[in-house]
């Protein structure tokens, strides 16, 4: 089955606008997880923009499902992830300046850093992952340095649906369904995410190699309107439908 991860990072967005306790992100990730989403993603940024320690503290304590932490390759997250031991981490590139994650990890040039990175948290029983482009070098060195995941940023694909770039949507799919089937081939784990909407899923869901996708922005958004259980459902519908519609092709 394909899963879903719910990224909470922005109920903590709204909350730190303000401060205090509301909207609580711990309370959206329990609701999530009622609603049926089968982990929680949470990214501990460097400057703490959004989620807070411990934020990451009452996740590990409150969630019945897995948790996903996102982080940079720092020795502070290191040590952060090693003291919780999350059931995956996923490694991230991150640049203070940007107001969302704006490109896979450069994985090929930091080869033997990101190596000797994540080897302390693979013996400590957390499931590694790369988030890195649809790019077959990119792939073949995290598959190198003993990565068990890697999720393909379907960002760019995303990007080019909304500004009516269909031509450029197009071959951006072709790349990631490609990079899927190629990354599915070294034996590694397939996930995918980054800007996904109720209009851009199914193409992705449909991809037989991805195994979870990792969706927050807009779901959360969207949550204003509709409420978090509906739209988890919906989002779940359509990723579902499309991976039935896959199978009978």
């Amino acid at each position: 089955m394909l899963r879903l991860g719910v990224n909470i990072d922005h109920v903590a967005t709204v909350r730190n606008a303000r401060g205090g306790a509301y909207p609580d992100p711990v309370r959206a990730a329990r609701m999530a997880e009622e609603a049926g989403a089968d982990g929680i993603t949470a990214h501990l940024r460097e400057d703490r923009r959004h989620i807070l320690d411990a934020d990451i503290d009452a996740l590990m304590e409150h969630l019945t499902v897995p948790l996903n932490f996102e982080m940079a390759a720092t020795d502070e997250m290191q040590q952060i992830a090693l003291r919780h031991k999350p059931h995956a981490v996923c490694i991230v590139p991150e640049k203070r300046e940007e107001k969302t994650t704006e490109g896979g990890l450069e994985v090929a040039r930091e080869e033997n850093k990101l190596a000797h990175f994540i080897a302390p948290l693979r013996e400590a029983g957390c499931r590694v992952s790369i988030f890195i482009a649809a790019d077959r070098p990119q792939i073949e060195a995290a598959n190198r340095i003993g990565a068990e995941v890697i999720e393909l940023h379907t960002g760019a694909y995303c990007d080019y649906h909304a500004e009516g770039r269909f031509e450029e949507r197009e071959a951006e799919l072709v790349r990631l369904t490609e990079m899927a089937t190629f990354a599915h081939s070294l034996g590694l784990e397939v996930h995918a995410g980054h800007g996904l909407t109720f209009d851009t899923v199914k193409p992705i869901a449909a991809l037989p190699e991805v195994m979870e996708l990792n969706i927050g922005h807009f779901l959360i958004s969207e949550a204003i309107f509709s409420g978090i259980t509906p739209v988890i459902h919906e989002m779940r519908r359509l990723m579902d439908e499309a991976r039935a519609e896959s199978a009978k092709a």
